[in-house]
Order: structure tokens, then C-alpha cells, then sequence
């Protein structure tokens, strides 16, 4: 099995370098891709309520964003399981480019309906483009993979400011119609992702009967029924649903407050850098102290967010805030997410995920559609008091299965 290719390499090398040109290629695509959803969230709410006649409904074109995200993270799976990552990803930038085009239509015709239809699309691209970081392991030596991920991820950190930069500096281009331009510019931003992934280089997986007998593993009622699995969900969902939650409603409130529409869109900018910055060390962090201990700073940095978001509506305590939810989501969701993976045994796995994500996003559509509803009727205030109940159950479950293994690992 030491078989030596054309170049005189071992597979693993010739792998790995491979790897680094695809690394290289998503890395680039996520950056650009990653933009798409920060110009719906700095733009949906925004224009939602100056669309829809009811201003209770302003958030539901983001709530449409992550419809799409649920629906198409299996169809993405599909397409890159029979047609190939590169074709799949390609769909995904076609979703991306008609997410421009849909969007940029519904604020000229001064259509709601089309601006949701938008953001949808604006989900499919999405779906496509969370998928970029297990592709790159596609081709990666086992000791390069970590760095393969971690690498495409970085991706993210461009996206947070390419995606709000564009909707501050392009939002007044084609007066009267605010965003006009910056649609127009997110549907050539995902063309030009798309022009990238032309360079990306992944074999279609072979595919073969089963080996070793394994079979599909338990079933999922009793995966689903183990204490770790559930406080795992409970963490993943809160952590996720929260965030999206005050996220949503934060640019709609800072308008409402007086700020700028660039402010707001700063807010944003600062949010989507702190969800992203942390990824290079948390898994150094749930190394070093726990994955329990990570999830539970999480949690906690959810509720100091919320306390400074009722502190005050001045820019540094919306901006604060944001930051502040940013860093818990990301130590909550990853942290949480490792736990997924420590419930399930290899054969069981893409069940597994399937049915976390499916709750996850299912709750995150929930948290979307509530957010304008709790701002509309109850204010800013309300938004961030929702968090301390829900982060409240979910830190008390975690200390009870912290306390739960004690014995065991004593």
C-alpha cells in the first residue's frame, strides 16, 4: 500500500498537495461566499420593514435566509454525493447570483414577497457554502486536515467585512432605491465565487459496498435518548437560536434608536468577526480545560451580552453586545457540536447530524420569526431578556451532566 505516484511522491504527499490548492480555492470562495449572508442580515430586516405592511414581519426575509439554510443542506449532501463538491457548490453559487438578482427586483418593484423568495435562494447558497469546510479534508492526509479546515474557515474572517463593507458602500448608488446597488454587487460577488470553485480539484468519492458488516448502527430514538446527546441538542439549539435571535433584530433596533444605517451595518461587521476569530484556538481551548467547561463560558458570555444590550442603546453597547454574541456562539455552538460527535459511533454519524441540524435550524427559523415579533410589540429590551431563561435551562442541564460524569471520571 506504499504506492508511488508519476511524481515520484507517496500518496500522502501528493494528497496533501492537492489539498493545499483546494484549501486555497474555498478558502477564497468562503470569503467571498460568506458575504452573502452578511449583506441579508445587515440588509433583510432593513428593507423588510420598509416592504412589508406589516412592521411585525420586518425580520422575515432573514427568517426565508434560514429556511433555505434548513432545506438545503440534504440536497447539497445529494449533489455532492452523485454529482461531485465541485457541481454541487456550483448550484449553491447559482442560488447565490439569483439571490442578487431576486433581491435587487423586489426592492425595485417594491415586492416583499420577492425579497423573501431572495433570501431563500440566499439559504440554498448558503447550505452550499457551510459544506466547503469538510471538502477541504476530501483530499487531505489525516495530519493535514485539521489545518485544511481551520484554513477554509479563516475564509469567514474576510467575509465579515466584505459583505457589510459592500452594503455601506454601495446602499445610496442607485437613489431612490436603498440597496439596489448592494444586491446587484452580492449577486457579482457570488459570480465571481463561482468563477473561483472552477479551480477546484476533488474526485468523486468511489462508491462500494459497506465493509466489515458494521450495518447502520442503533437506532436513532436510542441515540437520541442519551443524557449527553440531549444536553448536547438543548446547547446547540439555544446557542444557535439566541444568537440568531438578537442578531436578527439588532440592525432594525439600532435604526430605531437613531443610529445610521452604517452603524448598524458596522454592528454586523464586528458580530460576524467575533463568531469567526475564535475558530483558530476553541479547539485548543476544549483540549485544554473540557468541551463542558468551553460550552458553560458560552453560555455565560450569552448572558453578559444580554445584560449590556439592556444596559443601554448607545453604538458602543449595541456594538458590545454584538461582539459579545459573537464570542458565545462560538464557543457554545462549537463546543456543543463536539459533543454531537462524541454520541454517536461511525456508521450512525450522518443520522446523527442530520437529526442535530434538523432541530438546530429548525428552532433557528423559530428564533428568526420571533425576533421581529418580540421587537416590534415589546422593544430591544425584550429581544435580549428572552436570552437569560432559555441560556438559564440550557447551563443548568450542562452542570447537571458535568456533575453526572463526575463519579465516572473520578
Amino acid at each position: 500500500m506504499t504506492a508511488i505516484t508519476e511524481n515520484g511522491m507517496q500518496p500522502a504527499e501528493a494528497d496533501d498537495r492537492l489539498a493545499r490548492c483546494n484549501v486555497l480555492v474555498l478558502a477564497v470562495a468562503q470569503a467571498l461566499a460568506g458575504g452573502n449572508a452578511a449583506v441579508i442580515f445587515a440588509t433583510g430586516a432593513i428593507m423588510g420593514s420598509i416592504l412589508a405592511s406589516d412592521k411585525s414581519l420586518a425580520t422575515l426575509p432573514v427568517t426565508t435566509y434560514v429556511v433555505g439554510l434548513w432545506a438545503g443542506t440534504l440536497p447539497v449532501g445529494y449533489f455532492s454525493r452523485v454529482f461531485g463538491r465541485r457541481t454541487a457548490f456550483q448550484i449553491g453559487t447559482l442560488c447565490g447570483v439569483l439571490t442578487g438578482i431576486m433581491s435587487a427586483l423586489a426592492v425595485l418593484w417594491g415586492s416583499f414577497l420577492l425579497l423573501m423568495f431572495g433570501t431563500f435562494l440566499g439559504g440554498l447558497y448558503a447550505a452550499a457554502h457551510q459544506a466547503y469546510r469538510f471538502a477541504a479534508a476530501d483530499t487531505a492526509s489525516e495530519a493535514f486536515k485539521p489545518k485544511a479546515i481551520s484554513w477554509v474557515l479563516a475564509g469567514g474572517l474576510f467575509a465579515a467585512f466584505i459583505g457589510p463593507q459592500l452594503a455601506i458602500h454601495t446602499k445610496d448608488l442607485a437613489p431612490p432605491y436603498l440597496f439596489f446597488a448592494t444586491y446587484i454587487g452580492q449577486a457579482l460577488v457570488a459570480l465571481l465565487a463561482g468563477l473561483v470553485l472552477l479551480f477546484l480539484n476533488i474526485p468523486k468519492p468511489i462508491t462500494a459496498p459497506a465493509a466489515g458488516g458494521g450495518g447502520t448502527g442503533r437506532r436513532l430514538s436510542e441515540i437520541a435518548r442519551q443524557p449527553r446527546f440531549i444536553v448536547a441538542v438543548v446547547c446547540g439549539v439555544a446557542s444557535y437560536s439566541l444568537m440568531n435571535l438578537v442578531m436578527t433584530s439588532s440592525p432594525l433596533a439600532m435604526i430605531g434608536c437613531g443610529h445610521t444605517i452604517t452603524d448598524a451595518t458596522l454592528g454586523q461587521q464586528w458580530h460576524v468577526f467575533a463568531m469567526y476569530a475564535p475558530s483558530f484556538f476553541t479547539g485548543s481551548l476544549i483540549a485544554r480545560f473540557g468541551v463542558e467547561r468551553v460550552v458553560a463560558v458560552g453560555l455565560l458570555l450569552f448572558l453578559v451580552s444580554a445584560g449590556v444590550g439592556i444596559a443601554g442603546t448607545s453604538v458602543p453597547h449595541f456594538w458590545t453586545a454584538l461582539i459579545l454574541l459573537g464570542l458565545a456562539w462560538n464557543l457554545s455552538f462549537v463546543g456543543a457540536t463536539a459533543m454531537v460527535t462524541d454520541c454517536h459511533r461511525p456508521a450512525e454519524r450522518t443520522r446523527v447530524q442530520a437529526f442535530n441540524d434538523f432541530l438546530v435550524f429548525g428552532t433557528m427559523m423559530l428564533g428568526s420569526f420571533a425576533s421581529g415579533q418580540l421587537l416590534a410589540w415589546w422593544g430591544w429590551t425584550a429581544v435580549n431578556q428572552v436570552v437569560f431563561p432559555v441560556t438559564l435551562v440550557a447551563l443548568a442541564l450542562l452542570l447537571w451532566l458535568m456533575f453526572r460524569q463526575r463519579p465516572r471520571m473520578a
